[in-house]
């Protein structure tokens, strides 16, 4: 076990004194970024010729800043309709070869969820608005303030001429939000050469649970998506024609989605909780000593009541147990007004977050099981279709190692606290191949709040998250450097 003394005042006093001055410059940057429609999730030839200039834009910045930059380009997505669109390309940089020095590799993603000023935003999207210290756009907090912020960070070295103490390797994709198609790819052709001396890997594509405690996390849920579809013809049926005298497609998938989980959040795949890790006394433990205070984390999320009416049981139900969710179902009027048809086809939307020691085949072939099953004592006539259509494994790091270290006193020395350990509920598939491929270690570094809203309307992260996550970006490369150093100097 290390001791810990804080860093020199000198360094960090410089560098944090240029942050604070230089924060409008790094807001105006934000809000250039922002100002890109990088949407990935909408393959339409307008979104794509958006990411490729955000992928031009991140690799002007690095090459500013004296970055080698190699913008790899992944070719083409064939896409079930039949048309061909480009794929945005990866940039891989590198600042520092230094042999003596770690190296910490950097991920993040440049692309966003979909949005648009009708779906109830306050302002445009897609145009930064500062309002009483919060930055309001989308990608500001998912992910592109984060990604700038280690940016920032760097380039306060730089303008002070003060040596880099690490090297450092960004990775930065555009496909995240629409599967990181090609990524995982890349990421095994570069093993041996972009990835052969990276040390670290660092994430900061998360939130705090916290709207004041900053926040390291160790652990994701995974996840299997699923649709389920029942068909009885291609064409819709006139109710008052067909009605009453044929098996309904929808009244089938509405029986197969009510039979997934109870009024209580419960699944009710028989099996399904069969692999989940047993809790232990340490674990509860940790849940007991983070902050969360319900009544704000209710308010800020705008639901009248949760399931659970305990901290500990409502961050084990997000964190360490899975839950089932039903998303949509194609197929079916979804339009304002009435119009009297029976669908012909219907397809529903489900998936599972899955915990450790979940395993998707094995959720998969549950899954499968039992709807054919309840569809069976239905004596439907239609047709039933069960597909997985993504499987993706929980991860867990382990807390002990030398960067989660660095990461506990770097936020000790910029926010005065110690952080919260956490988990999430949601799931960043790269993190389980940045694992399993590279077998380096893996942290998740947030920057955001938990009410910043990603994925959702309005947005936000706050000016000062920004400015002072860059500050402890700064920090976390001058704790990684002593620590090496400190490594090295009691090797045998």
């Amino acid at each position: 076990m290390f001791s810990w003394s804080p860093p020199p005042p000198g360094p960090l006093d410089k560098l944090f004194q240029y942050i604070d001055a230089h924060q409008d410059e790094f807001v105006q940057v934000l809000k250039e970024w922002v100002a890109v429609e990088s949407v990935s999730g909408q393959p339409v030839p307008r979104f794509r010729q958006e990411l490729a200039r955000m992928a031009a834009m991140a690799a002007d910045q690095l090459q500013r800043l004296g970055a080698g930059v190699d913008v790899v380009d992944l070719g083409s997505q064939q896409l079930p309709d039949g048309q061909s669109l480009p794929l945005p390309p990866i940039i891989l940089a590198e600042l520092g070869n230094d042999p003596k020095k770690p190296t910490v590799c950097l991920y993040g993603h440049l692309d966003v969820q979909p949005a648009l000023r009708g779906d109830g935003w306050l302002t445009d999207p897609f145009t930064l608005a500062e309002v009483d210290g919060k930055l309001y756009g989308r990608g500001t907090t998912d992910n592109k303030g984060p990604v700038l912020a280690w940016i920032n960070a760097v380039s306060a070295f730089r303008a002070l001429d003060q040596d880099l103490p690490v090297n450092v390797k960004f990775i930065l994709e555009g496909m995240e939000e629409a599967g990181s198609v090609g990524l995982e790819e890349l990421v095994r052709k570069e093993k041996d050469r972009f990835f052969s001396s990276v040390d670290y890997i660092v994430i900061s594509d998360n939130l705090w649970i916290s709207r004041r405690r900053p926040a390291l996390t160790y652990g994701t849920r995974g996840n299997s998506y699923f649709t389920v579809e029942v068909k009885c013809r291609d064409q819709d049926f006139h109710s008052g024609t067909f009605g009453g005298i044929l098996h309904e497609p929808m009244a089938d998938l509405v029986a197969l989605l009510g039979s997934l989980v109870d009024s209580s959040g419960h699944i009710l795949i028989p099996g399904i909780y069969d692999q989940v890790a047993p809790i232990t006394a340490e674990e509860i433990q940790k849940y007991k000593s983070i902050d969360l205070d319900l009544e704000e984390y209710r308010n800020s999320s705008q639901v009248e009541k949760f399931l659970f009416d305990t901290k500990e049981e409502i961050l084990m139900h997000l964190w360490r147990y899975p839950s089932l969710s039903i998303h949509g179902i194609e197929g079916a009027f979804d339009e304002p007004g009435a119009k009297t048809v029976i669908p012909g086809c219907v397809t529903g939307k489900f998936s599972i977050r899955l915990v450790p020691h979940m395993n998707v085949s094995v959720v998969e072939k549950q899954v499968k099981q039992h709807l054919e099953a309840v569809f069976s004592k239905r004596n439907s006539s239609n047709q039933m279709a069960v597909s997985l259509v993504m499987g993706l494994q929980p991860w867990v790091a382990k807390t002990n190692d030398s960067q989660y270290l660095a990461a506990k006193r770097a936020i000790r020395t910029v926010f005065g606290v110690e952080p919260d350990m956490i988990q999430d509920g949601s799931t960043i598939p790269i993190a389980v191949t940045f694992q399993d491929i590279i077998d380096k270690s893996v942290m998740m570094l947030p920057l955001g709040a938990v009410d910043d809203g990603e994925h959702a309307q309005n947005e936000k992260i706050n000016r000062w998250n920004y400015i002072e996550g860059s500050k402890l970006f700064a920090a976390f490369f001058l704790e990684v450097a002593r620590l090496h150093a400190s490594d090295a100097r009691n090797l045998p």
